[in-house]
């Protein structure tokens, strides 16, 4: 597979023209309730690079992720839309939602794709819309669907571990970049784009942050019923968390909390190694009769090579 991979990104000659172009297929804003997680792996060996040659993909990855920051924004709907115009080539709506291991890999193999769609488009392009949630298909093969057109929600189907739209794009079974068609990965520089209009590129950031009474488990920080608006008084701990994707070994998450009566801790935490997504925390136990009652601010940044990358405050009180 890897020896073809150099030719998977090419374009059959002349064909350029005739490329789709492509909207947001997924309803939400990037950058607030929605981030690209990974992109096509533009490396033709045993490593990994995105379009930009940083390090948003993994080993033979072959499409655009947009992901959804937890479990709960997934559950409360989000809406997978038509990239482009076309008509349904097929279908499947039959896969749960739970996370991807190693124990159900049988019941995976050869739809690792999920719940999921293919739209096929003029000359032999075709969109493929993967791991989405179980019962939210709306098309079914020979419908035709206009841009923008509403294919189902984003789920958690399929060989995945977070609940995220898989995108795909080919023409005539070759895989696409959608945000550098060139056979080459050019690091953003003189590449052809599909999209309508530019989609920003965002090398790493922040997810999610809050407050929570004592060190958040994953898990519930991924499910998003780890934060909490308000504690009482006689909470354990007061505990900041930043949750984040895209980090780099080097990176550093500063997460400070100030609040009444002069109230203020602040942390950096150093990212050991290269992490695609992942959580810290940092808080103070609690060591008198109560917490001081009032309004405390937590804010975390992201910073690489000392620029902050990414930041985010948030309120929270005591009651």
């Amino acid at each position: 597979m890897r020896a073809a991979l150099t030719a998977l990104f090419a374009l059959v000659a002349g064909s350029a023209a005739s490329a789709p172009v492509l909207s947001l297929p997924i309803d939400c804003e990037l950058g607030v309730n929605c981030h690209i997680q990974q992109y096509p792996d533009r490396d033709p060996g045993a490593e990994f690079r995105d379009f930009r040659c940083g390090q948003l993909a993994y080993d033979g990855h072959k499409g655009t992720d947009f992901s959804l920051p937890t479990l709960k924004a997934m559950q409360e709907g989000v809406n997978v839309l038509a990239a482009a115009p076309g008509v349904v080539r097929g279908s499947r709506d039959s896969m749960p939602d739970k996370y991807y291991t190693k124990e159900h890999a049988e019941d995976v193999s050869g739809r690792e794709c999920g719940n999921g769609v293919v739209v096929r488009h003029a000359d032999g392009w075709e969109t493929q819309y993967c791991h989405m949630k179980l019962g939210s298909i709306r098309v079914q093969k020979g419908n035709r669907v206009k841009q923008g057109t509403i294919l189902g929600e984003v789920g958690l189907s399929g060989k995945t571990q977070f609940p995220h739209l898989h995108l795909s794009v080919r023409q005539n079974d070759q895989v696409v970049d959608p945000f550098d068609t060139s056979d080459t990965s050019l690091c953003g520089q003189a590449g052809n784009s599909l999209w309508h209009s530019e989609l920003p590129y965002v090398p790493g950031a922040l997810i999610d942050i809050g407050f929570s009474p004592n060190l958040p488990k994953y898990e519930d920080i991924h499910a998003g019923s780890a934060k909490m608006n308000s504690l009482p008084a006689e909470s354990e701990a007061l505990v900041l968390f930043g949750f984040a994707y895209g980090g780099l070994k080097g990176d550093i998450m500063r997460l400070s909390i100030s609040g009444p009566n002069g109230f203020s801790l602040s942390h950096d935490a150093e990212l050991e190694k290269n992490r695609a997504r992942f959580f810290r925390a940092y808080g103070k136990r609690l060591k008198q009769a109560a917490w001081p009652q009032g309004t405390y601010r937590g804010t975390v940044k992201m910073i690489r090579d000392g620029a902050t990358l990414s930041e985010q405050s948030t309120n929270m009180i005591i009651e």
